[in-house]
């Protein structure tokens, strides 16, 4: 089991930049993957980016290019550097630990909400 704390969401204007971060209560060495999902309102959850523990990433379609996720396992964190946010990017922001490839194990903090408006 692992416990996952998100931060760094806010307000920013179209255009602006967040660094989301999210702290693991453990190594994240052994977790095969963590990510980051997103749910805005009247919106189903979505996955915006993961990052395995061998460096393999994935992003959303909408987010490519823009967005960034790295891990730093010295820290038992991940980031996700979002540049270029757009008032669509609006959402409750949740970090996520899936804990093996072969079966849903998963983890999630509680959430941080970022807003783009201007």
């Amino acid at each position: 089991q692992v416990q996952l704390v998100e931060s760094g969401g806010g307000l920013v204007q179209p255009g602006g930049s967040l660094r989301l971060s999210c702290t693991a209560s453990r190594n994240i060495d052994s977790i095969y993957a963590m990510g980051w999902y997103r749910q805005a309102p009247g919106k189903q959850r979505e996955l915006v980016a993961t990052i395995t523990n061998g460096g393999v990433t994935n992003y959303l379609d909408s987010v490519k290019g823009r967005f960034t996720i790295s891990r730093d396992n010295d820290k038992n964190a991940v980031y996700l550097q979002m540049n270029s946010l757009k008032p669509e990017d609006t959402a409750v922001y949740y970090c996520n630990a899936d804990l093996t490839m072969w079966y849903a194990d998963d983890y999630w903090g509680q959430g941080t909400q970022v807003t783009v408006s201007s």
